[in-house]
């Protein structure tokens, strides 16, 4: 019975390859952009006056609710306050062209170069906060700057400022809103193609893992606070850009469309529209506008309270749709059209280029690591006491011990994750205890997670390239200009050599989520091994993998070794421990009981007594 759907998906696949009535997600995605930029383009010749400068103002939203997507969808970091970074840009572009005299055109520069300045600073001061005192902090300085705005005199205090000079190309005056119209969506347009080329980049990679914790970017060799900070101070210069156009579109300023509740408006464009999606700034924009001068035009045919209920309908209509469609608009769009339009943001080159730089390894049996002394205290607790071992470059050493012997406290003195309370940790000849962990893996000491932190919305491919990014050193600028393209070519072509080496290759452009747990595994180990390391640490890598899923592990670590990677192993289970490693170190309550060879460990009765048991 089943034979005939076969059949028929077997019909529907080969149409599609065959180039059928079916396009492929990323010729579906350029055709659906290309219907919007050609509606867009014709829409004033076809709008009234009202209609182009609602356009207009959609325009000036989509930027601001752009860098919101970016910060808050992506990053996880919301603010309540961007539309004070859209006022600082106003005023600044305001302020000198009437009172100094200066263009507009010189006005950009100005606004852009303040608003990014003040979001540095701002940012600064704020990002480190976690949990809600982050929003919160951001409420704090969107009601500050806007009354500053009200009580300075050269800011022409509640009054605002007026007569502010319109745009001028050559001769060509943009004072109408049909003539501005094209620059406003042009530059949109640009802020777009910038946004979604960092996302394809070395800092996107970055900026797509920050949900993922401040440990997994650590353990890749970046600072989550400073990628939250670049991406925070990208965010204002968007919102810098919209404000440098509606000064100069509105031609007057005053201080209260940039206070707080404008900033919740931005919040919800972005919300409305779809956090996680780029194309959900520029939905939640036209929604949000749409609907408000929609209410303005039949709330007073309603009733004579308009003014009081408007809140309370838009409210209402905003919950409506976050019920139905939690991931905004896009999201529900998404949903409907099961991802049919969804393309891979990284795709494979298409060009072989050189290899990224791999390091000079130590000669097979010089000192990797050293441990002397390892004291961990939490309180009256020694968690670690007096621990010192050595490992040596070619071999896999394997940390064991029974539940509650310090095995990843230890793990995590090696990695820096954790300070020590004394001791001494030498990695390549190097002290590395106190080191911050971003450091500890640009020097080469490369780690998996005994609990996976892998993206699971990011494919394979993208995945494994994180783990090349200390290799690196694009950043935000030349990224969102695309003039990356020959390193990120490289990232990608080693990204793909890692899925290869672990027999993951013709897999890359899934998403790592829906691996099973063992695949994801090793997909970490692949994302370490694209770090190039001098040393792999293994948080118990076989925690809750299968038999043959265990083999397979064992396997692909064997032939590592082969290959030259030497492998600290933290593990439990003693079974798979005792069949694969060179050298074993066994904890127990926190000290070390005994090292040496597998088969020596095994016949101690110090650890037959704390762990083996019966399985000696």
């Amino acid at each position: 019975m089943s034979a005939a759907p076969d059949r028929s998906k077997q019909a529907r696949t080969a149409v599609q390859k065959h180039g059928g009535y079916s396009m492929s997600p990323l010729v579906q995605r350029k055709l659906w952009i290309g219907l919007v930029v050609v509606a867009l383009a014709i829409a004033p010749a076809l709008a009234g006056n009202f209609t182009v400068s609602l356009l207009n103002d959609i325009g000036i939203g989509a930027l601001v609710a752009l860098g919101l997507v970016l910060l808050t969808g992506i990053g996880g970091a919301t603010s309540f306050g961007q539309a004070a970074f859209v006022g600082i840009a106003a005023y600044a572009t305001a302020w000198l062209t009437t009172a100094q005299g200066f263009s507009p055109w010189i006005g950009l520069p100005f606004a852009l170069l303040l608003t990014g300045l003040s979001a540095l600073a701002i940012g600064m001061l704020t990002l480190r906060l976690g949990g809600h005192f982050l929003p919160l902090s951001t409420i704090a300085w969107g009601l500050s700057i806007a009354m500053l705005f009200g009580n300075v005199d050269a800011l022409g205090r509640h009054t605002g400022l007026s007569n502010i000079p319109a745009l001028r190309i050559g001769g060509w005056s943009l004072a109408d809103p049909r003539a501005i119209y094209y620059l406003i969506w042009a530059l949109v347009g640009l802020a777009f193609l910038f946004s979604r080329n960092l996302l394809e980049s070395r800092p996107g990679r970055a900026i797509r893992s920050l949900r993922g914790g401040a440990t997994l970017l650590a353990s890749v060799g970046e600072d989550a606070y400073r990628v939250r900070l670049s991406l925070f101070v990208t965010a204002a210069l968007f919102a810098g850009l919209a404000g440098w156009l509606y000064a100069h579109m509105n031609r007057f300023v005053s201080p209260s469309p940039f206070d707080v509740r404008a900033s919740i408006e931005y919040l919800l464009m972005a919300v409305a529209g779809g956090l996680g999606q780029l194309a959900g700034a520029l939905v939640g924009s036209a929604l949000v506008l749409i609907l408000k001068n929609g209410l303005q035009d039949v709330l007073p045919m309603l009733t004579q309270r308009a003014g009081q209920l408007e809140a309370v309908a838009f409210a209402t209509l905003f919950i409506l749709l976050l019920h139905f469609a939690r991931g905004g608009l896009m999201g529900f769009v998404r949903r409907w059209t099961r991802g049919r339009f969804a393309a891979p943001l990284s795709r494979e080159p298409s060009v072989p280029v050189e290899p990224l730089p791999h390091r000079t390894l130590p000669d097979r049996g010089s000192p990797i690591l050293s441990v002397t002394g390892a004291v961990k205290r939490f309180g009256g607790l020694v968690a670690v006491n007096d621990v010192s071992f050595d490992v040596k470059a070619g071999e896999i050493v394997g940390l064991i011990g029974p539940n509650g012997a310090g095995k990843s406290t230890m793990f995590n003195l090696l990695t820096c994750t954790l300070p020590m309370t004394a001791g001494q940790v030498r990695f390549l000849g190097q002290d590395i205890a106190g080191m911050p962990q971003r450091k500890v893996a640009r020097l080469g000491l490369a780690r998996t997670f005994q609990h996976v932190k892998l993206r699971p919305h990011m494919s394979l491919l993208d995945n494994v390239a994180l783990g090349a990014h200390s290799r690196t050193a694009t950043g935000v600028l030349k990224a969102g200009l695309r003039l990356d393209r020959t390193e990120e070519r490289q990232i990608l072509q080693e990204a793909q050599r890692q899925l290869d080496r672990i027999g993951l290759g013709d897999r890359a452009h899934e998403l790592a989520g829906s691996l099973p747990l063992g695949t994801q595994r090793i997909l970490e180990i692949a994302r370490a091994l694209a770090a190039d390391p001098v040393l792999l640490v293994l948080d118990e890598p076989a925690a809750g993998l299968r038999r043959k899923e265990k083999m397979a592990l064992g396997d692909l670590l064997r032939k590592l070794r082969e290959e030259g990677v030497t492998i600290l192993i933290v593990e439990h289970d003693m079974d798979f421990v005792m069949k694969l490693v060179d050298r074993l170190v066994v904890m127990n309550f926190g000290s070390k009981l005994v090292e040496g060879v597998p088969s020596a460990v095994r016949a101690d009765e110090r650890v037959q007594a704390a762990y083996l048991g019966s399985v000696v």
